[in-house]
């Protein structure tokens, strides 16, 4: 009920936003800048309505912060820019948004620039700022990222016999071999039209070389390497995964339930797997007796390799925008100082989920890095991750910041990838194959679906 009425006011505070559309407001020196946020749960907003009441008592501006409710950006965001009521700043957009809105004109990415420049272009992780350019201009300030990963058992592997998977191919093997009446081999996404799905099958794809475009940007997902990909993910999810539908929500179940060996899934279910929540709590049969059997017995594989031997890795990077036509000296003066006397605090908000893409204030420093690793994470129990998860498991979650990638971004399409999410094109070819079809037919087919999108942009 809490979390409803936040949305009911920010839809409150946001409708009055966008009123009078057309009607030019100048802001007045005393008055307070916008940020709207998308972390709206009530303990996220008051730690961030903390750190900028810190800014404001350093900087002498103010600020008013309006949480947006999930799925709701998009809309909120076409409005307030038809308006001419864009937000000073906008906190924890994903890169598709930033390279989407800044596209359109709705963000000011000269603005974001400058702030990476101001704090020093070489203090960040270069691969955050690959996948948040467009033609060499930062279309929003990275601020953290998660990256996918790949959790196994290593209890049961050690009683297998089984090495620490490494390669698709050990996935492949360890699955064949641990899959049983009381234990699957692996619980994997399979849900046509669903966005967990789309991710896995890329996070696979991307270890197979598969790329959506090529450099031309010309769309190339029937090459043989993602024929291959939604191959070796059909058999995978087909012979050795839960039968039928499966989503976020069931394949955390599963793997907490204790009858899966391995799943592929973000960070962000750590600290739920480690008893720090009581939304998420692990189910297995060694979990009633200690409700951390899990988190202190899975290992954790952050970047994976596949055919081609190098490790690549699923991740997402979050970023802070500047409204376009707004007050940008006051926005980019939030942002730095977000960046820095703000950033641990920031990246408290949910440790296991916001991994500092900037190490330290000074080129080399692990300043951010250090510190992040002594945040506690989790909802109804507070504790730092180190308390359950051993030093090679958290390394995964450090190791996956220089290998993250995503498809289109790097060939100037990350517009292309945010539309896909509307339709889900990936995702339903993933369950075609899963579900029996010819993944070379399968391929062709979504290929000419991604340039009709890709077309519908231009």
């Amino acid at each position: 009920m809490v979390v409803r009425r936040v949305m009911v006011a920010a839809l409150a505070v946001l409708a009055g936003l966008v009123a009078g559309c057309g009607e030019e407001e100048v802001r007045g020196p005393n008055d307070p800048i916008t940020v709207w946020t998308n972390e709206f749960q009530p303990d996220r907003l008051d730690a961030t309505e903390a750190i900028l009441a810190d800014f404001t008592k350093e900087s002498g501006i103010r600020t008013r912060l309006v949480p947006i409710p999930e799925g709701q950006l998009a809309t909120l965001t076409i409005n307030a820019a038809a308006a001419g009521e864009m937000p000073e700043v906008v906190l924890s957009n994903s890169m598709a948004d930033s390279q989407g809105y800044a596209a359109q004109g709705m963000y000011d990415a000269r603005a974001a620039q400058h702030v990476v420049e101001r704090l020093g272009r070489d203090t960040f992780s270069p691969e955050a700022l690959r996948l948040v350019e467009a033609d060499g201009v930062a279309t929003g300030v990275p601020s953290d990222a998660w990256g996918m990963l790949l959790l196994y058992r290593r209890d049961v592997f050690r009683d297998a016999g089984l090495d620490a998977p490494r390669t698709l191919a050990d996935v492949r093997a360890a699955a064949e071999r641990l899959n049983g009446s009381d234990m699957a081999g692996i619980t994997l996404a399979t849900g046509a039209g669903d966005g967990f799905t789309s991710e896995t099958v890329e996070h696979i794809a991307l270890a197979y070389g598969c790329d959506l475009v090529d450099d031309d940007g010309d769309v190339v997902f029937d090459s043989p390497q993602c024929v291959d990909a939604l191959r070796y993910y059909g058999d995978l999810a087909r012979k050795f995964s839960p039968p039928g539908a499966q989503d976020v929500e069931t394949t955390r179940g599963t793997y907490f339930a204790g009858r899966a060996a391995m799943t592929f899934w973000s960070p962000f279910l750590l600290d739920g797997m480690a008893g720090l929540r009581d939304d998420t709590v692990p189910s297995c049969p060694q979990c009633k007796g200690n409700p951390a059997f899990l988190a202190e017995n899975s290992g954790l594989v952050g970047p994976i390799a596949g055919p081609g031997g190098e490790a690549t890795q699923f991740g997402s990077v979050s970023t802070f925008n500047v409204g376009a036509k707004t007050d940008t000296r006051a926005a980019q003066e939030l942002i730095e100082y977000m960046m820095t006397d703000g950033y641990v605090r920031w990246l408290a908000l949910s440790p296991q989920g916001k991994f500092p893409v900037r190490p330290g204030p000074e080129p080399g420093s692990t300043e951010y890095i250090d510190a992040w690793n002594q945040l506690e994470s989790g909802v109804d129990r507070k504790a730092p991750l180190s308390r359950f998860y051993s030093d090679e498991a958290l390394d995964a979650l450090r190791e996956g910041i220089t290998s993250l990638d995503r498809w289109a971004f790097a060939q100037g399409q990350g517009a292309l990838l945010g539309a896909l999410s509307a339709e889900q094109p990936i995702a339903d070819a993933g369950a075609e194959v899963i579900a029996g079809a010819d993944p070379g037919e399968v391929a062709a087919e979504t290929a000419d679906v991604v340039k009709e999108i890709q077309a519908s942009l231009e």
